[in-house]
């Protein structure tokens, strides 16, 4: 531990700080470039493959289109629409027809590419064309035939042929163009898997970084594909857009688009190292960044708690020698500044020690002679009490009752007030009420016909404990800013009475004064709840702000403090509700 306390040096504090400062401001300037960065890598990645995946879903639109375009001339063609039209009729197709209608289509085929092979059926599902027996259900299953009644007339891609896996399949019905385009069969064509290849031809298949593309059709099964040998279509088709999926023991990042025309969906598998080739360049200069950055500052630091210590310890080494004796100047001067005036400052505080000495000792005597008055001059409450009381007696004997009871009055009302540490803090609500009484008699004399007062309150609220001086401060309120403003004669009502909170008594008191507007009300409340508030006499007494403290003191878990209820012209309402506590424990 004693090793450890001489450790404790503000050199090595100084050093210490600013290195885990530095290294927390490398560490998060790292962090945050390192992260930011690599997520813009990855999301111009993510871009270029989205865009990739754009163009070959284009690239198979066209494609579907073409197909669509000549599947959509072969219905159309005269001959086409003739033998049709006859077989609609109920007219069956001889031989000759059929081969004329063989010689249109192989026509129409010398112009397209990718096409395998057309085949023509009637309603009745059975085939005109080829020049073999056949039927439709026969050759695909129902399903397929509802999707294409389900086109009305448009070509509707089916998939992979169930007999021949190199080709794909797609049926549309052919309708009658002179016979408002009545349904007549269908025609059913079978194009090479080669077709749709989407990849560019010029790319190296065997590239490691080269992007993997797959197109599937409604059921999933492969329509052109150049994956790594053994990928597990299914599995890369159920990933969706996962962050990535490992195919072949190396992982790529999986982005997919649905064709609208086909249905199909195109993969596209993007190696992983591929996309986020330049993250792990910039790790590498972030680590090497934050590392050198880290040792010149230590260097640095080294250096700069040094030079600020070393002048400090040779001060101390200097102030060590006050010790043995009186406090005393020293005269060290130091090369740094800042040095300098940490030895004048303490060159001046030395000086006025020294004479502090002799004032607080002075000042000591003069305190106890101070106090020593003090208490002489202290009035005993009694006397002030009792020459009241002489008051009212001689007041008595002249006939002046009225002078006499507002004397009985004050006296009560200094007796209530003038309370000594070993009286109580809590009263009755009834108390409340007769302190509150003997003020308004006094401030009715005083203000001769200006005031009108009464007093309501039951039997059991008048029982109720309350803590003291907690209604006369509303009271005065009341007369000050409410009947003292206003023109004619005023009134204060106080009333106690149980709150519709079962077990909670109500105290409220109201005047019919000029009253306040919302915003001064607002106002109010926020200044009683910061602690401020209106007082009750000019800058003297027990304001609202006391009494607000001194419910939320005593109440701060039952009451909600002064409830403040006002209209401009009406007059102001100012209440309060306590639990209704019988039985408490009086307090000193």
């Amino acid at each position: 531990m004693n090793r450890l306390g001489r450790l404790n040096t503000l050199r090595n504090q100084i050093f210490l700080g600013f290195m885990a400062v530095m290294l927390i401001v490398l560490g998060a300037v790292g962090f945050f470039t390192y992260g930011q960065v690599s997520a813009l890598l990855r999301d111009n990645a993510e871009k270029h493959i989205r865009q990739t995946a754009v163009q070959a879903a284009g690239k198979l639109d066209v494609l579907l289109r073409q197909v669509d375009t000549f599947t959509a001339q072969v219905a159309t063609s005269a001959t086409i629409q003739e033998r049709m039209a006859q077989e609609l009729d109920g007219r069956k197709t001889s031989f000759a027809e059929r081969q004329s209608m063989q010689q249109e289509i192989r026509k129409n085929e010398a112009y397209a590419t990718g096409i395998r092979s057309l085949e023509l059926y009637t309603t009745d599902y059975r085939m005109l064309f080829p020049l073999t027996e056949g039927s439709l259900n026969g050759r695909v299953p129902e399903a397929w035939i509802r999707a294409a009644d389900a086109g009305k007339g448009r070509l509707a891609w089916l998939g992979v042929d169930p007999r021949d896996p190199d080709a794909v399949v797609a049926i549309r019905n052919v309708r009658l163009v002179d016979r408002s385009f009545a349904y007549a069969g269908y025609l059913l064509v079978r194009v090479e898997k080669s077709y749709f290849e989407l990849t560019d031809e010029n790319e190296s298949v065997d590239s490691p970084d080269r992007e993997r593309m797959g197109l599937f059709d409604g059921a999933g099964q492969v329509v052109a594909s150049d994956f790594p040998e053994g990928a597990d279509a299914e599995r890369i088709l159920r990933s969706g857009e996962e962050e990535s999926v490992r195919v072949g023991g190396e992982d790529y990042m999986a982005i997919e688009r649905r064709s609208e025309a086909a249905g199909w969906r195109i993969v596209i598998l993007t190696p992983v190292d591929y996309a986020t080739e330049g993250i792990s360049v910039l790790r590498t200069v972030v680590l090497v960044a934050v590392v050198i950055g880290g040792v010149l500052f230590l260097v640095l630091t080294f250096i700069l708690s040094t030079m600020i210590t070393r002048p400090i310890l040779n001060l101390i080494k200097a102030m060590r020698n006050a010790k043995l004796g009186t406090l005393r100047p020293i005269s060290v001067t130091f090369s740094a500044m800042e040095i300098n005036e940490l030895n004048n400052t303490y060159n001046q505080m030395v000086g006025s020690l020294n004479e502090l000495i002799e004032v607080v000792y002075e000042k000591e005597i003069v305190q106890s002679r101070t106090e020593l008055k003090a208490l002489q001059a202290q009035i005993n409450p009694h006397f002030l009490f009792n020459t009241l009381e002489a008051f009212y007696w001689a007041l008595e004997e002249k006939g002046e009752e009225e002078l006499a009871e507002i004397v009985v009055a004050m006296s009560g009302l200094f007796r209530y007030v003038i309370s000594r540490a070993d009286e109580e803090e809590w009263v009755t609500v009834g108390d409340e009420l007769d302190h509150a009484e003997r003020y308004l008699k006094i401030m009715d004399m005083r203000m001769v016909d200006r005031l009108a007062w009464r007093i309501e309150a039951d039997e059991e609220s008048r029982r109720a404990p309350i803590p003291k001086l907690l209604v006369q401060p509303l009271v005065e309120n009341a007369i000050l800013h409410g009947v003292e403003q206003r023109l004619g004669r005023g009134e204060v009502g106080v009333r106690a009475e149980p709150s519709d909170r079962p077990g909670f008594i109500r105290v409220e008191v109201a005047d019919n004064g000029p009253g306040i507007d919302a915003e001064r009300i607002r106002e109010l409340r926020e200044s009683l709840a910061q602690g401020a508030g209106g007082r009750s006499s000019k800058g003297s007494g027990v304001g609202l702000a006391n009494v607000e403290k001194r419910l939320r003191l005593y109440y701060a878990s039952a009451g909600e403090g002064l409830i403040v209820e006002s209209a401009p012209g009406v007059g102001t309402k100012v209440s309060f509700e306590i639990p209704d506590h019988r039985g408490r424990e009086k307090t000193g």
